[in-house]
């Protein structure tokens, strides 16, 4: 009995023994000791594990006494795995500290979490996060642009509300427009790539891109005077990659529909074993077919970068940026009704109204040199040169007006011309800026910017025409070579101009909730031509005020003007010259950021009226302009809801809406309260990238998104003396159809190196059309499919 009593007390031991367990706890930080929210912590031999908060700190209860292997792991850092042998009930005081992975370098779908986002200061030009500025400012980050396998500035730019396609011109530009403005400037790294003041837009590679960021509203204290069409409607400002001093890069290979061929390549490192010297080499190739039948495409992209940190507060970096394409342009399809009615023809693919050698060619090159020299703990001096050069060739043929026998408009018969032009223009600005950031007087901080800028264009172009060349029947066979052509006389024209800026601006920090904006720009403009040079100034202010009630909220107000010389010259009734328009924007709402930056949720009310246009005085038959006179009203207004985050690990969402109200008012050439081309009243867009960790689908992720673009007038409604293509006097345009495109993506990491992506675009084949007037009527692209094979190192 002793013995068998004995035999049970051990058994008990070892069972109350094998059934000891422990509570473990710790938290996990980033190399800065700030809060890694969420990072999953587990323990992989016994399957155990859970997700830290948003403070960072972990709990994982019932882990067995013994020695274990405890990782954790967050997008954007490197995993990290330590020993542990809990023997006690209670195991506290556990700590990681990870460090930022090299290819992700803590980037989300919409920027840098616990950075500003690169080249920020190029557009703002204040050291201020973009939730912390007085305007509406959406950053998309390289990573949500190889998420989404984006090859255009609109694929990209469509995930932020407000902005949509203004026109593509033939699929030869990409044209954008916010707020109601046709054509908003492109920068590129900071610099406009094109003078084009009526906004025409330009074709860029998406391989060599860091991150895009979009301005929307009045950008005239940075910018410059508004002397695109599209200004006050906002910029879109495209970042290239620069070096790193990690060594590391990627390649890839991508094959689609249509014949898309797109390899891509991308190396970085330091150049030496002090690591004070950088580069980075980017690259891509691409040919591809269409749908649309003898339609196609070349391009080749190249972005060299260096930087050299001179010392610990000197940095020198140095941008190649070059692009050429070399596409044919797709007159797209026609409308088989009036003006007044919507009968756009869907076209068959096969049928091609153009000529075989029909050709646009872009040649887009922009350079620049930055330096950052830090004087101080809080001044800085920043100086750059940008500049860049547009080249483009066109050749083509083009649609005249509808064949008439009779009194009866034979729609589907139109005359073909045949035409020729170039482009040249080159661009270029050299600005310094004095930044002084956590600069106190008494209890009160500033975050300010004094600096100038100088900035130069010139333009010139050449067109040729042979007039019409031969007459098609859209629905019937249509020849597509060329006939012997004749071109006619060059017509030559272009321009210079030559801007001084002084620019100053101070952040008041008064106290925790309470800040102030002023700031001011002085711009002195001249216009060089043949016959007489014209010189225009202008003094645009901003003001506003941004109050935080709670933590992570901030509520703002602020108002700014543009000025617009490019009238300035025109006469009144006296003959005395009118001066600048001008644009006067209020702007309010406010931004939040939660979950360490994680999550933002933005809401922006504005207005934005022109209320001293020189309007043209005509005689009763509308046909001449006895002189010029000051009036008139044109108004945009309306709101953007914006959210974009990260609210779990391995959830990444982004979400828009936007309502547009744009009308001309008082306008002596359009009618009361119509719209301005191409503007729709409603756009949204919505998109999620979900992950797979923890479980047997790891290294998966898919992703999709949804994209509507609602209707829209095809032209400007004229009262009377406008003739643009396309317009009738008195008769309203019809609206262009809403429509609504599903992405789809997904991508399979097979281990840190390799990982094959699957896109499918308008995974529902919708058609939508996008057109310039009745010139270009262009189709969306259908249905469509690629495959990535990437392989990072």
């Amino acid at each position: 009995m002793k013995i068998i009593q004995s035999l049970f007390f051990i058994l008990c031991a070892q069972f109350m023994v094998a059934q000891e367990v422990a509570k473990i706890s710790g938290t996990v930080t980033d190399v800065d000791n700030n809060p890694v929210p969420f990072a999953s912590v587990y323990i992989q031999e016994l399957k155990k594990g859970g997700a830290a908060d948003a403070d960072g700190s972990f709990t994982i209860s019932n882990i067995p006494y013994g020695e274990w292997q405890l990782t954790t792991s967050a997008v954007g850092y490197n995993s990290s795995t330590i020993a542990i042998n809990p023997n006690e009930p209670i195991l506290s005081g556990i700590t990681f500290q990870l460090t930022f992975d090299n290819e992700l370098d803590q980037v989300e779908v919409f920027g840098n979490r616990n950075d500003r986002p690169d080249k920020i200061e190029s557009i703002t030009r204040l050291p201020l996060k973009t939730y912390e500025q007085i305007q509406s400012i959406s950053v998309l980050s390289e990573k949500l642009i190889e998420d989404q396998g984006a090859l255009t500035i609109s694929q990209a730019t469509k995930n932020v509300p407000g902005v949509y396609t203004f026109a593509t011109y033939g699929n030869k530009r990409e044209s954008m427009s916010s707020r109601g403005f046709r054509g908003i400037p492109i920068l590129k790294n900071g610099v406009r790539v094109n003078s084009d003041f009526r906004g025409v837009g330009v074709l860029t590679d998406m391989q060599g891109v860091d991150n895009i960021q979009v301005l929307k509203g009045t950008a005239a204290i940075t910018q410059g005077v508004a002397t695109d069409l599209g200004s006050p409607g906002g910029i879109i400002n495209i970042v290239t990659k620069t070096p790193k001093y990690t060594t590391g890069g990627s390649v890839s290979l991508r094959g689609g529909s249509y014949g898309q061929v797109r390899p891509t390549f991308d190396f970085y490192g330091p150049l030496n074993k002090e690591k004070n010297l950088g580069f980075r080499l980017n690259g891509a190739l691409e040919r591809a077919d269409s749908y649309r039948s003898l339609v196609q495409k070349e391009s080749f992209y190249f972005n060299p970068s260096f930087e050299w940190k001179i010392d610990d507060k000197t940095k020198v970096t140095l941008e190649l940026d070059h692009y050429y394409d070399s596409r044919t342009p797709d007159l797209g399809t026609v409308n088989l009704g009036e003006n007044d009615v919507n009968a756009i023809y869907d076209m068959p693919h096969s049928q091609f109204l153009g000529f075989e050698n029909d050709r646009s060619i872009t040649q887009n090159t922009t350079y620049a040199i930055r330096m950052d020299r830090k004087l101080n703990e809080q001044l800085t001096l920043k100086g750059a040169f940008y500049s860049s050069s547009l080249k483009l060739n066109d050749k083509g043929a083009s649609l005249g007006q509808v064949i008439k026998e009779g009194e009866e408009s034979i729609y589907n018969v139109r005359q073909r011309s045949y035409s020729t032009s170039t482009r040249d223009d080159n661009n270029s600005v050299l600005q310094f800026d004095l930044i002084g950031d956590n600069v106190y007087t008494g209890s009160i901080k500033h975050t300010f910017q004094v600096g100038f800028d100088y900035r130069a264009s010139h333009f010139s172009t050449m067109s040729q025409s042979a007039g019409v060349v031969d007459t098609i029947n859209v629905y019937q066979n249509i020849a597509h070579t060329l006939p012997n052509v004749t071109l006619g006389e060059a017509n030559i024209s272009g321009g210079k101009t030559n801007s001084l800026g002084f620019v100053a601006q101070d952040v008041i920090s008064w106290n925790s909730w309470l800040k102030t904006f002023l700031g001011a720009r002085y711009s002195s403009t001249e216009t060089i031509s043949e016959v007489e040079n014209t010189r225009s100034d202008a003094f645009n202010p901003l003001g506003g005020i941004i109050v935080s009630p709670i933590k992570n909220v901030n509520i703002f107000a602020s108002y700014t003007n543009s000025s617009y010389p490019r009238t300035a010259s025109r006469l009144g009734q006296n003959g005395e010259e009118l001066g600048n328009e001008r644009y006067d924007q209020f702007e309010t709402g406010f931004k939040t950021t939660w979950l360490n930056d994680r999550l933002r949720f933005n809401l922006t009310l504005y207005k934005i009226n022109n209320k001293n246009i020189n309007l043209p005085v005509y005689d009763e038959t509308w046909a001449n302009i006895l002189y010029y006179a000051k009036g008139g009203n044109d108004q945009r207004q309306g709101i953007e809801v914006e959210l974009t985050g990260r609210p779990l690990e391995n959830l990444e969402l982004i979400g828009g809406y936007a309502y547009i109200d744009a009308q001309y008012k008082e306008h002596s050439s359009y009618v009361y309260g119509s719209a301005p081309l191409n503007t729709p009243k409603h756009t949204f867009n919505a998109y999620a990238n979900y992950s797979f960790r923890n479980n047997p689908l790891e290294g998966l992720s898919v992703g999709a998104g949804v994209y509507f673009t609602g209707e829209r007038p095809i032209n400007d409604w004229s009262s009377g003396p406008v003739t643009h293509e396309g317009i009738v006097p008195g008769q309203k345009p019809f609206n262009v159809d809403a429509y609504t495109l599903v992405n789809f993506q997904a991508e399979y990491q097979f281990n840190k190196n390799w990982s094959l992506q699957f896109l499918l675009n308008n995974v529902f084949d919708k058609v939508g059309y996008n057109a310039y007037r009745t010139r270009f009527i262009n189709q969306t692209d259908p249905r469509s499919f690629a495959g990535v094979l990437s392989y990072n190192f």
